[in-house]
């Protein structure tokens, strides 16, 4: 296949079928695709909409978020999980506010809490209109079925190489929104298995792990402080203290006394 004929079926599909009115779309300030990234990072869109409307809605651009405590940000997340990446958030506010303007430059974004390469790259693409290559779950499948239909060890680094040379860098705001829904598309029929990826790991369940325990000691918290008999009275699992400072380790967790509860929590 032609990098022509390729782009020809990516833009196609989005004609036909892209998400054009997706909130952080239709207004991709730079604040505004900063909280979609973070929030986009290991959940799904349908999920995100809802939470992202009314996260920004509550903190209505980078300086409001910046100046709330911790507590309120990890409030306004519930739902989402992986309640670091709220932390990230605030405190990629917070680094923003600091340096007096918004970053558009690669090796300045990546400097900020949460945002890694492809996040720094997504940025730069959707806030900046930036000509800049990143690769996530939904671009790989896209490649892998076009171009890697009988190879189960694509490393990402063969995945940039072909970005590079396919990106229709006439609009590459609205090819990297192409590719993002055209492999949503292909990964509901099973196409383009993400298995083929070289740096496939298949993540463990989500019921009775360490990582349900966090957030559900989070989402206590967020109604009040607490000791950890009272966090024991909900949370069923032995893992409770050891979790807890963990959380405290992180500086997602503050105790007072014999009392846990969010950073920056007054009740």
């Amino acid at each position: 296949m032609t990098t022509e004929q390729f782009q020809v079926v990516v833009w196609q599909y989005y004609e036909g079928h892209g998400r054009k009115h997706l909130p952080w779309r239709e207004d991709p300030s730079p604040y505004h695709v900063l909280v979609s990234e973070l929030m986009l990072q290991q959940t799904q869109v349908e999920r995100v909409i809802p939470k992202f409307n009314m996260f920004v809605h509550v903190f209505k651009n980078v300086e409001q978020l910046a100046q709330a405590p911790l507590s309120e940000v990890l409030a306004a997340w519930q739902g989402l999980g992986y309640n670091r990446r709220a932390r990230y958030l605030h405190e990629a506010a917070q680094a923003i506010v600091h340096l007096g303007h918004f970053p558009d430059k690669h090796e300045d974004l990546v400097k900020l809490p949460g945002v890694g390469r492809n996040t720094a790259g997504a940025i730069q693409v959707y806030a900046f209109a930036h000509v800049a290559f990143f690769v996530e779950t939904n671009i790989r499948t896209v490649y892998f079925y076009h171009f890697f239909a009988d190879r189960t060890d694509v490393t990402d680094a063969e995945i940039y190489a072909l970005l590079e040379r396919t990106a229709d860098r006439r609009d590459i705001r609205g090819w990297y929104a192409a590719l993002m829904d055209y492999g949503t598309y292909l990964k509901s029929q099973k196409l383009g298995s993400i298995s083929k990826s070289k740096h496939y790991k298949k993540q463990g369940g989500f019921m009775g792990s360490a990582r349900q325990v966090r957030g559900q000691i989070i989402r206590e918290l967020t109604h009040g402080k607490k000791t950890e008999a009272q966090l024991a009275q909900v949370i069923n699992d032995e893992r409770l203290g050891i979790i807890l400072e963990k959380l405290i380790s992180e500086g997602m967790v503050e105790k007072e006394r014999t009392a846990y509860m969010l950073p920056g929590q007054l009740v």
